[in-house]
């Protein structure tokens, strides 16, 4: 199945389901009326986009919109959720992994910042010298939309 437009096929489905259950206002699916749920359906649909269509290229995508949807609805509406910086490197790391299951290549960043994550969210008294990381990822929740934008920037004027 190699449709270009199973993408946007896929999307327009979810969308439309969402917004469809939303105006039902059903009283028990209320915590999944917000963006998250958004971002959760984006990653979905380059999921089925990338299984169904055999182009695995957006697995990495989609695992990872998917993760940051369901961490950030579950931070909202849990409070036994982990809200740590290390959650991050975990979602990024099981990215790499479940790309590099189809395509053979990005194992070893996924190990690595896997490793990285369960470091950081299993050492319950952090060493001296690991604060700096902290203030690093502090800075980032301050000026990520500005990164999201120059990082947009510049995969719309690099060479190929």
């Amino acid at each position: 199945m190699k449709k270009p437009d199973s993408f946007a096929g896929f999307l327009l489905i979810g969308l439309g389901l969402y917004f469809l259950v939303r105006q039902f206002n059903i009283p028990y699916l209320n915590p999944f009326y917000s963006w998250t749920t958004l971002l959760i359906i984006i990653g979905i649909a380059f999921l089925l986009h990338s299984y169904l269509t055999k182009e695995y290229s957006n697995i990495f995508t989609g695992a990872l919109l998917l993760g940051l949807g369901i961490h950030f609805h579950g931070r909202t509406h849990y409070p036994f959720w982990i809200d740590h910086w290390g959650v991050y490197p975990l979602l990024i790391g099981a990215a790499f992994i479940l790309r590099s299951i189809k395509t053979r290549s990005g194992w070893i960043p996924g190990f690595i910042l896997i490793g990285v994550a369960l470091f950081a969210l299993l050492s319950t008294p952090s060493p001296g010298w690991f604060h700096f990381i902290y203030l690093l990822f502090d800075w980032v929740e301050s000026f990520w939309p500005v990164i999201l934008i120059g990082f947009g920037i510049y995969l719309l004027y690099k060479k190929k």
